[in-house]
């Protein structure tokens, strides 16, 4: 069975890094992008089954990224997992309002990253017209 691809969107290159090889040992193929607009092409380039996408990034910040995906017909069933250090409430209905999958907290747990993507990745793709969270 082929590995899971799944595309890493943060700006900040240690935590990206140290991301990639833990989701790597957890037998993940991963790729990885450093702003919004790279995470688009890349989506296009690599195929991933997942996107951990960071809110704030330079170019295109995440939400934005996340809403642009799950408008287009080819990418919206690529569950998004949005992973970031903006942890309100109100930054939350706007994950949901953007349509993504799941949402992390910075700071967070390896184990707990990992066990959300193999959750997203497990489950059913969501029908085209899905709704949020």
């Amino acid at each position: 069975m082929a590995k899971k691809k799944i595309l890493l969107v943060d700006d900040e290159a240690q935590l990206v890094e140290m991301l990639k090889m833990r989701l790597e040992v957890n037998g993940y193929e991963v790729a990885a992008a450093h702003d919004g607009t790279e995470a688009l092409k890349k989506v296009i380039d690599e195929s991933p089954d997942l996107i951990i996408l960071d809110i704030m990034l330079p170019k295109l910040d995440g939400f934005r990224v996340c809403r642009m995906l799950k408008a287009d017909e080819r990418y919206r069933t690529i569950p998004v997992l949005l992973l970031t250090a903006l942890a309100s409430e109100a930054d939350r209905e706007a994950g949901r309002k953007a349509m993504a999958d799941g949402f992390i907290a910075k700071p967070f747990s390896a184990e707990e990253l990992i066990e959300r993507v193999a959750s997203l990745l497990s489950r059913p793709a969501r029908p085209s017209t899905g709704g949020g969270q």
